[in-house]
């Protein structure tokens, strides 16, 4: 392939129509190029953001002084102030729609933040105690089968050595 070099003079660049919505650049329009600032090379700590993104994003508390801070701040603002005063804290409209409701119902706890989820339910004072009492009842248990394995083996020895087993006494509890 050719290249094909078109050599064109500034004055007929000057001279071409412009429409309206185009933009005038500096090779176009035929201006100066050394009129344009040079872009000075940015330094790499000051305009590179730090790409990362931390793995979950963290909910916003705002602790009860601050929202009845803002609350006084927003009651005191002209309505055009108000907008003003959300851009510069970075708060939503329904953050101050929620906390003046707070407010206004009394809620003292409702400008104090809230651990959310599952709320723990209340132990009872017995639970430990029976579950010392359950754990002993298996081991009794465990022991017990021990025992009774125990006692088979002795009366089956007894029956194939022919020895006679002497009678269990019966406590008066057990009749």
């Amino acid at each position: 392939m050719k290249k094909v070099q078109v050599k064109v003079e500034k004055s007929e660049l000057a001279s071409a129509p412009r429409s309206e919505g185009e933009r005038s650049e500096p090779e176009r329009s035929g201006a100066e190029a050394s009129s344009a600032r040079p872009a000075e090379p940015p330094t790499a700590e000051a305009t590179i953001p730090n790409p990362e993104v931390s793995a979950r994003s963290r909910r916003r508390r705002f602790s009860a002084e601050y929202k009845r801070s803002i609350i006084k701040e927003a009651d005191s603002c002209a309505p055009g102030d108000v907008a003003a005063l959300l851009r510069r804290e970075g708060l939503y409209s329904s953050h101050l729609t929620t906390w003046r409701r707070q407010r206004e119902s009394g809620e003292i706890a409702g400008l104090q933040p809230r651990k959310r989820g599952k709320k723990p339910v209340p132990k009872s004072p017995l639970a430990d105690e029976v579950q010392r009492l359950t754990r002993e009842n298996q081991r009794l248990q465990g022991r017990l089968r021990q025992a009774e394995i125990i006692i088979d083996v002795q009366k089956k020895l007894c029956d194939v050595l022919g020895l006679t087993v002497p009678p269990i006494e019966q406590n008066e509890d057990d009749e």
